[in-house]
């Protein structure tokens, strides 16, 4: 059978772009997820900003993530400046960390893949036959929001994180006053990781290179190395000497590929393979329970591991909040100097890297960042190709909601709710 599989558009993101399946004799011979949106050329006009400007900007790259842009842009420059933050700065920036990946996992859990695994065109739907459901996935995503809103001045695009550690501390009462909250959060994502065991997910098995950062005393978020499920194990300085991208003719995204030119996946999957060790033992205790056997190789259940790291960013959010106490200068005096440095961090869609030249003024001369979506889009697409056979004696609707709830299923960062508006099969002349 000759037919090819188009959706035209892709709608509720952040960002434009489609999808084209071309299946000549039963077999899938081109997949291409085409980003068409124009270029944001967010390198290009950080050249000449002063480095404190860097931070605020970044953000502006995803109203999802936008802590995982600064943080690993102040990394970044203050690696060029060989600087490195106190223990009381560091702590509240993971505690920072923590609210992005609560507010993040709770709305894909909840909102984005779990209707599509329940048979519900939208959080909308679901919503009618089991409010309770997403009345909790709300709160869940609120209390991340509060977290940062307490920390950062507001809980989109935070505004008190600059290079060498926040512009001021903030008040420990708001804070203090979140541990209610993040008390039930901890006890309702320790459910929802229940919940995800039970919900049914569609079969794909695949033998995925994972990489994602490691640290040895704690859940990879901040600091740390490169690992590779192959072996490979950099420093993040030399990142690039293990990763690359490459311009593809189809999209105006990058595609990121090892040095070797094979595919590789970041993301919650990557994380929980690599360092499930370094877990919270309460989310150690909620994957155990939870039957999911690791590696993970499923790219539809990458919804249990983030309903596992959930528990384990609660746990590690009331720890932090139990133990804040704003101690010294919120931040470190700066020595300007010109220099290069790079830094990585893990958003919750897989690993950010930047890199930075500075001047002798503090200006940037050279910027590079390469988001988590750049990096698995290649690998996106092979899971397509996988995929494809099974569409090809589907009906147009199921052909397009099987297609789209894969690629809903990587949360991709040009998207907030991925949704395919129309999808157009055709015989292949």
């Amino acid at each position: 059978m000759n037919k090819s599989i188009e959706v035209t558009a892709l709608a509720r993101v952040e960002g434009e772009g489609g999808l084209y399946i071309g299946i000549k004799d039963g077999q899938a011979t081109e997949i291409r997820l085409d980003i068409y949106e124009p270029p944001r050329f967010f390198e290009g006009f950080l050249v000449g900003r002063y480095l404190q400007e860097v931070p605020d900007i970044t953000a502006r790259i995803c109203g999802i993530c936008p802590v995982a842009y600064q943080m690993s842009s102040v990394y970044a420059l203050e690696s060029a400046l060989g600087v490195t933050v106190t223990p009381p700065v560091r702590a509240l920036r993971r505690l920072m960390y923590c609210a992005e990946y609560i507010e993040s996992h709770a709305m894909h859990i909840y909102l984005l893949q779990a209707p599509d695994l329940l048979g519900h065109e939208s959080a909308l739907s679901l919503a009618a036959v089991a409010p309770e459901v997403v009345k909790n996935a709300l709160r869940l995503k609120k209390i991340g929001n509060h977290i940062l809103s307490a920390i950062g001045g507001r809980s989109v695009h935070p505004v008190n994180v600059c290079v060498g550690g926040f512009y001021r501390w903030p008040d420990a009462p708001p804070l203090k006053a979140l541990l209610p909250d993040l008390e039930w959060g901890l006890e309702a994502a320790c459910e929802c990781v229940r919940w995800a065991a039970t919900l049914p997910y569609p079969e794909l098995d695949v033998d995925y290179e994972y990489v994602a950062l490691h640290h040895p005393e704690e859940y990879g978020v901040i600091e740390g190395e490169i690992w590779s499920s192959k072996g490979s194990q950099l420093p993040i300085a030399e990142y690039e000497r293990g990763y690359i991208e490459q311009h593809v003719k189809h999209s105006n995204a990058l595609h990121g590929l090892t040095a070797g030119r094979t595919l590789y996946l970041v993301g919650p999957i990557s994380r929980l393979n690599l360092n499930h060790k370094q877990l919270h033992p309460q989310a150690q205790e909620a994957l155990k329970e939870s039957g999911l056997r690791l590696p993970l190789r499923n790219p539809y259940k990458s919804l249990i591991a983030r309903a596992v790291e959930m528990v384990h960013f609660y746990a590690e959010a009331i720890q932090l909040v139990k133990t804040y106490k704003p101690e010294g200068a919120a931040h470190i005096e700066l020595k300007l100097k010109a220099g290069e440095g790079a830094g990585a961090t893990e958003a919750p869609r897989g690993l950010l890297y930047h890199r930075y030249q500075i001047d002798a003024q503090g200006r940037v001369r050279f910027a590079k960042i390469v988001p988590p979506t750049a990096q698995n889009l290649p690998r996106i697409e092979a899971d397509l190709f996988a995929l494809a056979p099974s569409l090809i004696p589907m009906p147009q609707e199921a052909a397009t909601l099987t297609a789209e709830h894969l690629v809903r299923a990587y949360d991709p960062c040009i998207s907030c709710a991925t949704h395919f508006l129309k999808l157009k099969i055709e015989e292949v002349k």
